[in-house]
């Protein structure tokens, strides 16, 4: 056998789990994610969604046993979807701005509960309007930019009634997040946080949540207010506007096809950053682990640490069930070895 001068081996630091974890550079903890809960009205009502195996639409009592449950565990932090039922829906998204509509209750109801919970809600009308856009709309078509900031800052305001934490517009209208902070500034309201969807591409990854959402685009698509996919600098640029209008969290949606642009912008700011890990890159792995190509929750951690190893801080994600009991596999080593010993 021939004899080698190997003087560095790097594989000294990979022969046992302990030193791999002793020496892991990006480490996945349950107060990264943010969970992501479907409302709908009701008591008691637990919906599966076909396109997202695993997940559920929840009426608001059972999504704050839910938000009980992942506080337990860890995950500090939820995000709020409103399912509406589509006699409620507006061509100008009313129902968005109703003190007494669901998301309003469902923001008192789970604050009321869990006060310590970090509670956040998107900003958008698509959820409210029958046309499935983020906007007005005018005669010819066209998603109307200051005409739909004056509706998400009434948004706005309803949720920092109820207590929201963080608003999040998920819009991508120009120059929104400055007047929404104006608008939560005046009304007293300083202590609620943005956390803005700068950069909201219009990928083909969102169909699933539409669908949990119940909602269909009469016309069109997002592409003339969602971001180009083929566009980076332009995800620096728009970041950097939201941080100047005073964002206090900056998103990238989705997650791990745009790893690049999570990592430029890390290198661009200081603010925290969030990432979506989006409906369709969960509904990819888990169409493929119900074909038994490959196992989802392996694959879930693998691709929530490459989203925090590019440089999130924080993580959107429905695999939060999925990946919980691999974050602390050492621990769990360490369980698994006292029940051999016992």
């Amino acid at each position: 056998m021939i004899e080698l001068n190997i003087p560095i081996r790097l594989r000294r630091n990979r022969k046992m789990e302990a030193i791999r974890r002793m020496v892991q550079e990006t480490r996945l903890t349950p107060s990264d994610l943010v969970a992501p809960l479907f409302i709908v009205e009701g008591e008691k009502q637990r919906i599966p969604i076909g396109t997202m195996p695993g997940v559920e639409r929840l009426s608001i009592d059972l999504a704050v046993k839910e938000a009980k449950e992942l506080f337990a565990q860890g995950v500090h932090a939820i995000a709020l979807f409103p399912v509406l039922d589509p006699a409620l829906k507006h061509p100008e998204g009313k129902e968005a701005w109703n003190e007494e509509g669901l998301l309003a209750r469902a923001i008192r109801e789970i604050k009321f509960a869990l006060p310590e919970l970090c509670v956040m809600a998107d900003v958008a009308l698509d959820p409210f309007t029958n046309h499935g856009h983020d906007g007005l709309v005018n005669e010819k078509g066209e998603i109307l930019n200051d005409e739909t900031i004056e509706c998400l800052i009434k948004m706005s305001l309803m949720q920092a009634k109820a207590g929201i934490d963080f608003v999040a517009p998920s819009d991508m209208m120009d120059g929104r997040v400055g007047a929404i902070r104006e608008a939560l500034d005046d009304a007293g309201f300083e202590h609620v946080g943005i956390l803005a969807y700068s950069a909201k591409y219009a990928s083909a990854l969102y169909g699933p949540f539409r669908d949990a959402l119940k909602v269909r685009l009469a016309f069109g698509d997002k592409k003339t207010y969602q971001m180009d996919p083929a566009n980076a600098r332009e995800a620096l640029l728009e970041a950097a506007l939201d941080e100047e209008e005073g964002a206090d969290i900056l998103m990238v949606k989705p997650a791990t096809l745009y790893l690049d642009v999570i990592a430029k912008l890390r290198e661009q700011t200081k603010r925290p950053i969030a990432a979506y890990h989006v409906s369709g890159e969960y509904a990819m792995v888990m169409a493929a682990h119900q074909a038994g190509y490959l196992n989802a929750e392996k694959v879930f951690y693998e691709s929530l640490l490459s989203i925090k190893r590019a440089g999130a801080d924080l993580i959107f994600t429905y695999a939060i069930k999925q990946v919980l009991p691999l974050l602390c596999p050492f621990q769990l080593n360490i369980l698994n070895f006292d029940q051999r010993q016992n």
